[in-house]
């Protein structure tokens, strides 16, 4: 199946959400209520911040322009790079080196000099296969 990466514009996220909620709700919940961890955020939360343009929303569309997934990406400046951190991910065989490459056009368009993301062990697995390097653990405390 060759899939095309498309961001999704701001104007557009309320049309397009039911056809993505899904895929975004299944990577949600595998990565975190499965494992007992808290995101800090919910589905409601996501479409919020892909309403209000903070967060960039990016689908994975096949060749019948059916979406077979969808991305998450959220920006934060720091003095010598800008970074498109991937926050949520969802589909079958979304990613892959052709569709990584399409994503890093788009993440560069909007200023990204690099690209992050925070991923369980099959996640970095992955994502490894695509240029992906680990870099450290996060570690968390409730206060």
């Amino acid at each position: 199946m060759n899939l095309k990466i498309q961001f999704v514009d701001t104007n557009y996220i309320s049309q397009i959400w039911p056809l993505v909620e899904k895929y975004l709700l299944d990577s949600l919940v595998e990565g975190a209520e499965k494992q007992n961890i808290d995101p800090c955020y919910n589905i409601h939360h996501v479409q919020g911040f892909l309403t209000s343009g903070q967060w960039l929303l990016v689908a994975a569309v096949d060749e019948e322009n059916k979406i077979q997934g969808a991305m998450t990406v959220s920006f934060m400046n720091y003095p010598t790079a800008r970074i498109a951190f991937i926050t949520l991910t969802g589909g079958r065989l979304v990613l892959n080196k052709d569709t990584f490459e399409q994503l890093k056009v788009i993440l560069r368009q909007r200023g990204a000099t690099k690209v992050q993301a925070y991923g369980r062990e099959s996640m970095v697995r992955l994502l490894q296969r695509t240029g992906f390097r680990p870099l450290t653990t996060l570690l968390e405390a409730d206060l």
